[in-house]
Parts: C-alpha cells; sequence; structure tokens
C-alpha cells in the first residue's frame, strides 16, 4: 500500500471511530478494504483512496468506517464481568432503586448483540426477582449492518457454540435451517440504536450500568479519555462500568477509579458502586 493512501485512511478513520492503526496494521486495510472496493466497482485500494481524496464520496467513506470497525463478539465473553452482573450489581441496585425500581443498562459497541442478549438472558432467568420493575438494554454500534444483524438474533452454529451454555441455547433459541433464532422476548428485552463514541452521548440518557469492553484497545490516549470522561457524566455517583481484561483507566483518566477485588469493573472517581 502506498504511504500516501495509508496515511489518508488511518486519518479518516480517526476522524470518523476514533480507531489508531499503527503502520504494521496496513494488512487490515488491504484484507478489509477489497471488498468495499469491489462492492463499488473500483479496481483497487489505491482507486479507492482517490475516490475517497477528490470525491469525498460519503457512501465509500460510510463503507470504509463500517468495514474496519466491525469487530468479533461472542455469547458471555470471558464470563467473570456476567458472573458479577448478576450475583453482585443487579442485587444491589434492586436495594438501592426501590424508588424509582427502574436500571438503566448501556452496552456500547455491542457489534452483533450477543452481549447485551446474554446480560438479557441473565434477566430473563432473575424475572421472579425484578417483578415490577424495570429494567432497559440499550445497545449500540457504529455498524449499521451489524445492528441489523443483532436486531435479527439469527446466528450460526459456531456463534452459538462460543460462550453460549447449553441450557440457554435449548431454552432460548429455535433452529432455523442452519442458524439458530432467538426467542423474541429475549430480542424484545434490548433496544438498538446507531450511536458513535466519538460524539457526546448525552442523548441516550442515565445509566446505572455500562459496558464498554474490548474498545478501548483500538483508541489512543486522548480518545481513551475523551470516551471515558464522557461516560463518567451519564453514570450515578454508585454506577458501575465494565472495560476489557486488557484495559483500564489508570494513567487515563481520574473520571474512574477500579472496584477492589472485582477486575474489570470501574466505579467513578467521585463515587462508590458499593459492593
Amino acid at each position: 500500500m502506498r504511504v500516501q493512501d495509508f496515511e489518508l485512511l488511518s486519518t479518516l478513520l480517526k476522524k470518523r471511530s476514533g480507531l489508531v492503526l499503527s503502520e504494521d496494521k496496513s494488512y487490515l486495510l488491504e484484507t478489509r478494504l477489497m471488498p468495499v472496493a469491489r462492492k463499488h466497482a473500483l479496481k483497487g485500494l489505491e482507486e479507492l483512496c482517490e475516490v475517497v481524496r477528490v470525491k469525498r464520496d460519503e457512501a465509500v467513506i460510510s463503507d470504509i468506517t463500517e468495514a474496519m470497525t466491525t469487530n468479533e463478539t461472542l455469547f458471555f465473553r470471558d464470563t467473570r464481568p456476567f458472573d458479577m452482573f448478576r450475583d453482585h450489581l443487579i442485587p444491589n441496585l434492586l436495594e438501592k432503586r426501590q424508588s424509582s425500581r427502574r436500571i438503566r443498562i448501556w452496552c456500547a459497541a455491542c457489534s452483533g448483540g450477543q452481549e447485551p442478549y446474554s446480560l438479557a438472558m441473565i434477566l430473563k432467568e432473575m424475572q421472579a426477582k425484578l417483578s415490577g420493575w424495570r429494567v432497559e438494554i440499550m445497545a449500540t454500534d457504529i455498524s449499521v449492518e451489524m445492528l441489523d444483524k443483532a436486531k435479527s438474533g439469527l446466528y450460526t452454529q459456531f456463534e452459538v457454540q462460543r460462550g453460549l451454555p447449553i441450557t440457554l441455547l435449548v431454552k432460548y433459541f429455535k433452529q432455523n435451517g442452519d442458524k439458530w433464532q432467538l426467542d423474541s422476548g429475549i430480542r424484545s428485552m434490548v433496544q438498538f440504536r446507531p450511536f458513535n463514541l466519538m460524539e457526546n452521548p448525552r442523548s441516550l440518557g442515565e445509566f446505572d450500568i455500562v459496558f464498554c469492553r474490548n474498545v478501548l484497545i483500538y483508541f489512543d490516549q486522548d480518545t481513551k479519555k475523551m470516551v471515558l470522561d464522557n461516560v463518567a457524566k451519564m453514570m450515578p455517583k454508585d454506577g458501575a462500568l465494565f472495560l476489557g481484561g486488557a484495559e483500564t483507566v489508570l494513567g487515563v483518566t481520574d473520571s474512574f477509579k477500579p472496584v477492589t477485588g472485582r477486575r474489570g469493573l470501574y466505579q467513578r472517581g467521585d463515587g462508590d458502586v458499593g459492593i
């Protein structure tokens, strides 16, 4: 790939999505963007870059961003955050939110929907305790293609075999041809919405629990700080934030601090989750 083309695309992606690409990752551009070039009847990446550089074709730019920000996920990824959610955070909020009887959860960068649906299944299993409560799950992603997939609730055999307990597969999925269809009741528990983490999230409202896992690793320090500071403003003082196992707030921002003894769980810098 030509140096000027790499610089064009990397600058575009940083501005549009926060994604930071080092030069040793140029192979990702070639792998993921050739299908975009073919879709728009272009001969290759050089022609694709010329369309971006000269025409500023928004459809092409949107497809480039989508292709580069589609990330892998799986049901109940890493297990521990979901155990903490079920065993500690939800019971804690059931005590603290007695007056409002409302809990709001945000899954940022939800990809194909496995994370929010994992939370929905946990809540469904706890439905007796949640009777009379309004629990909302908001799931967002920059990729419209991923959101459409998530809304469909259709997963391949490979996808349901990764992390999903067989008991929940049998209980909440039905085979549909060579794929598995998630129960409509579980799907209705999640509201999907397009959202770019580079934007101010104020319009989404306040959340008691935020999952923003395995997203910050793609950003530079300034972008990480901006995202975390914005998220902190959307949470009450006893709100909880989950990050990925390779992510941390330390050395990035004072808006959050780790919850002692709860790896991957963070609380506001001026707050206390209380677990």
